[in-house]
């Protein structure tokens, strides 16, 4: 009689050492032979995805999504997102593993405490810019500050490419609206925005509390989001826009894939994440007791916050 195989618990990959992105439309995703697949139910094809190495999985309008499918990618760490056409809107998005207590609170306690937001904002505005903050300013002081920073950053770049520019406009319902340049932007920022939400919460933080930004469900994202946005996609976008391509928003993909490989940027947002809230000065609350464990216990001497087990 042949001996069985014993069961051999997965393993989760830390964020840092994962493909950022994969993006997916017009296909039915399910479990087949223990695998991830994309099904293309026309052809008749299937087309593997190598579901635990990626941070998340960005699903288009036309997807769907077995249990099977969503309970794989939970055991595994990756973050379903559902987004709009071309990704530029985010309808849910799915949270493998779950935000931490502790630090939640411990984000909540920053962000409540008037005089320890601005620590942590006069800290994402230096990490930002690459020196300190103007001294005896108010968030929305540093954040009008800001605003005109990028403001004059988009026009640099234009001339930098040769782009028309006439401000960041854009319409998310009416997407062919647009012009070419902020179309690719909007696409560029997406993309950053999904390994963002995903890096925020394997590190057990909620993408809602935010510091510059307030008020929306992924406030903390775009102030993450914003710390690599000039380094890594809005380059991008304007390179892109710069040839006028036929497809605009697969360009800027591949080419956004290529520079979150090129600068290592998954290695960093966790690590940036946790300089930007230790400027408050506070220490985070132990986990209770009684607190969830992961799903996956891992061992400590995995790697870095980023495999949703820290």
């Amino acid at each position: 009689m042949a001996q069985s195989t014993p069961f051999i618990p997965l393993k989760p990959i830390p964020i840092k050492d994962r493909i950022s992105m994969i993006f997916i439309w017009y296909g039915r995703i399910d479990v087949k032979d223990g695998a991830f697949v994309v099904i293309d139910e026309v052809k008749g094809e299937r087309k593997h995805i190598p579901v635990g190495s990626v941070a998340c999985l960005m699903l288009e309008p036309g997807t769907r999504i077995s249990h099977a499918a969503v309970k794989l990618a939970a055991m595994t760490g990756t973050l379903l997102i559902w987004v709009g056409e071309a990704g530029v809107r985010l309808y849910s998005a799915g949270q493998p593993g779950g935000a931490r207590s502790d630090k939640l609170l411990y984000q909540a306690k920053l962000a409540l405490d008037e005089d320890l937001r601005l620590k942590v904002v006069r800290k994402m505005f230096e990490m930002r810019f690459g020196e300190p903050a103007p001294e005896r300013r108010s968030v929305n002081q540093l954040r009008g500050i800001e605003g005109a920073r990028v403001r004059k950053t988009y026009e640099l770049l234009a001339k930098q490419y040769g782009v028309k520019w006439q401000g960041r406009r854009y319409d998310p319902k009416d997407w062919e609206a647009g012009d070419v340049i902020n179309r690719c932007l909007s696409s560029a920022t997406s993309c950053l925005y999904g390994v963002s939400e995903a890096a925020i919460l394997a590190a057990g933080y909620a993408p809602a509390i935010g510091f510059i930004h307030s008020g929306k469900p992924l406030s903390f994202v775009y102030d993450v989001a914003d710390i690599f946005k000039f380094e890594t996609v809005v380059p991008v976008a304007f390179k892109i826009a710069a040839k006028h391509p036929a497809n605009s928003d697969r360009e800027v993909r591949i080419a956004c894939r290529d520079v979150f490989r090129s600068s290592k940027l998954l290695k960093k947002i966790i690590p940036s994440i946790e300089e930007m809230l230790s400027a408050g000065g506070i220490e985070p609350p132990p986990p209770p007791e009684d607190a969830q464990p992961p799903a996956i216990p891992e061992p400590e001497s995995i790697g870095d916050e980023g495999h949703r087990s820290g």
